[in-house]
């Protein structure tokens, strides 16, 4: 059993009080290996935020478990080097979508300091049972916990939908008081995923379903899962460079930073991680062609990243600056 303070890690419960307090919403971002790490660790340090590292159980097979605690644990000793101080911005390692108690039993024995037991395509009762068995698990070592209630449509890493299915408002106070858990999850029109909305349409989040959820648990940590912009001018950068991302488009960033100024205090992007190094990745191949060295179109995929991520820490989650929050 690994601790996950003994690795320098926090979990989520003071890094969402002073979110919700302070009107903002904590990054989470998704990282499968070194380049990205290195890219979320630079972006937050230097806009002092905190964050959430984010692993899904396809990054779990793909990183190996083992190799991902000590990334984790050099995160924060990354973050002290680089920070050029004694304070460390607040990390926290958590598990995304953990489809079962089994799986978050081994990632809190590794070291993870949060997780997600995404039991949300289950019937309502099975998933309050299986979320309060993980959560019964987890606070034994402090470890806090996310449910979930509604399904998002689609596609990421293991995790597929075709429809969504919106929370109910009704169920959220049902689902708290039998599960306890520390944070909940909810579907209101975000989408896992790059291609999440067909060309010429005007997605909207649904704010209304959030404002009645807060008014059924005020004050309750709420997380956005899905919540790529899918940046049009990096979807450009690609195809031009030879991808085919023809009908990529996402959620306006306008709509998430306005869901970041309520009871929202982590809000997950991937896609947009992800598609951002792609872009710079193929600027490389196209413009080099002769190209073979790792780390000369792996860093500029890092550098990429980092710029992609200081933005939406500063200007779409709000969370620059607010790392050492009393």
């Amino acid at each position: 059993m690994i601790n996950y303070k003994d690795l320098g890690l926090v979990n989520t419960r003071d890094m969402f009080a002073k979110a919700m307090k302070g009107n903002y919403a904590i990054p989470a971002f998704n990282f499968n290996n070194m380049e990205q790490l290195q890219a979320i660790i630079q972006a937050c340090v230097e806009t002092e935020s905190p964050v959430i590292l984010q692993v899904s159980k396809g990054a779990r097979s793909y990183a190996n478990q083992t190799l991902l605690r000590y990334l984790a644990q050099g995160a924060v000793e990354y973050a002290r080097e680089i920070g050029g101080g004694d304070k460390v911005i607040p990390i926290c390692l958590h598990l995304d979508h953990g489809d079962s108690f089994e799986t978050c039993k081994s990632c809190i024995e590794f070291g993870f300091s949060s997780v997600m037991i995404d039991g949300s395509s289950k019937p309502f009762a099975e998933n309050i049972a299986e979320t309060k068995k993980v959560v019964d698990f987890a606070h034994q070592f402090d470890v806090t916990v996310e449910g979930e209630l509604g399904v998002l449509a689609g596609v990421e890493d293991d995790v597929q939908a075709e429809e969504h299915t919106y929370t109910r408002p009704e169920e959220v106070q049902a689902f708290l008081a039998g599960t306890s858990v520390d944070s909940l999850a909810i579907s209101i029109g975000t989408s896992h995923g790059a291609y999440k909305f067909k060309p010429g349409t005007n997605p909207k989040i649904r704010l209304d379903i959030l404002a009645e959820i807060e008014q059924k648990i005020p004050g309750f940590p709420i997380v956005l899962h899905g919540s790529s912009s899918v940046p049009q001018d990096i979807v450009a950068q690609i195809n031009s460079f030879g991808g085919k991302l023809k009908d990529a488009i996402g959620i306006g960033e306008d709509q998430l930073r306005e869901a970041a100024k309520s009871a929202v205090c982590k809000i997950n992007i991937d896609s947009d991680g992800r598609l951002a190094m792609t872009g710079a990745i193929r600027k490389v191949f196209a413009e080099k062609p002769a190209e073979f060295d790792p780390r000369k179109y792996l860093g500029p995929a890092r550098d990429a990243l980092k710029e992609l991520y200081k933005h939406k820490c500063i200007n779409v989650l709000g969370s620059a600056g607010h790392a050492f929050d009393k």
